[in-house]
């Protein structure tokens, strides 16, 4: 059954004029994302702030996917700058078909009690406010490939773990906004949708876990508290984000589906 899902989904995006642009790409998740919509059949724009190194062996291995690939080094938070790389991305592959926001800085686990109106502020910028940033000069070019939006968030917006405020609180902003970007541009044809990741292995999980924020205790309640009594990792989100990028997904939009082994049953 695994291998004729696989076999089905493989040309998922081969027929799709433009490319997908994934914010975010050298991140776990994100080029989890970026090597799944290649191996669909899509050419792939992908930004990072940095890691030039990991971009470049990113785009190596789109390549090997007989794939185009764009790497744009960007900071989110800076508007013209976002709007000028999603503006590059329409040139260079004439349009794009999905938008994927798997950026976002990390986030520590602390208490709200302890974190300060500025740095709650600086959060909500940093994230909602680059999520806004990236999807408001791609609206025009999603229209005209009737194309979807899928932004990352978190499960944490349904079932709070404490010491998960400054994750879920800006996170839940992304959701709000793309819910109502999913009730505007439907009329035009543009899907708008979430994947709401839960424990990982990967991304912020592992570096929160590699840091001491999250000991094996910790690790253990979590593990517990998930039916499926194990993490996930930057794979199954990738595909669950492929999922609804593509045209299977064709009548779900202002959706938040999350991947969490059960956290939120």
């Amino acid at each position: 059954m695994a291998d004729n899902q696989s076999c089905s989904s493989a040309g998922d995006f081969s027929g799709r004029p433009g490319a997908a642009f994934v914010a975010g790409g050298t991140g776990a998740i994100g080029a989890a994302i970026v090597r799944t919509l290649a191996g669909r059949g899509s050419d792939v724009v992908f930004t990072y702030r940095a890691r030039r190194a990991a971009a470049d062996s990113l785009c190596a291995e789109v390549k090997e996917y007989g794939r185009q690939v764009l790497a744009l080094r960007l900071d989110l938070a800076d508007e013209s700058a976002t709007a000028a790389a999603v503006a590059e991305a329409v040139s260079a592959f004439d349009g794009i078909h999905t938008l994927v926001y798997a950026a976002g800085p990390h986030v520590p686990m602390v208490h709200l009690s302890r974190v300060t109106p500025s740095q709650y502020r600086a959060q909500l910028d940093a994230d909602a406010g680059a999520f806004f940033n990236l999807v408001h000069p791609a609206l025009s070019p999603l229209r005209e490939s009737r194309g979807n939006i899928v932004a990352v968030t978190t499960v944490a917006t349904r079932r709070f773990p404490v010491r998960d405020g400054l994750s879920s609180g800006t996170k839940g902003a992304v959701e709000a906004v793309a819910r109502a970007l999913a009730a505007e541009e439907g009329r035009y044809g543009v899907r708008v949708n979430c994947v709401g990741p839960g424990m990982l292995t990967d991304g912020i999980a592992a570096r929160l876990i590699s840091s001491g924020e999250l000991d094996e205790a910790a690790q253990e309640i979590t593990r517990r508290n998930i039916p499926l009594r194990r993490f996930g990792d930057a794979t199954d989100i990738a595909e669950a984000v492929a999922f609804l990028a593509s045209d299977r997904a064709d009548f779900i939009t202002g959706q938040a589906l999350g991947v969490d082994g059960g956290y939120s049953v």
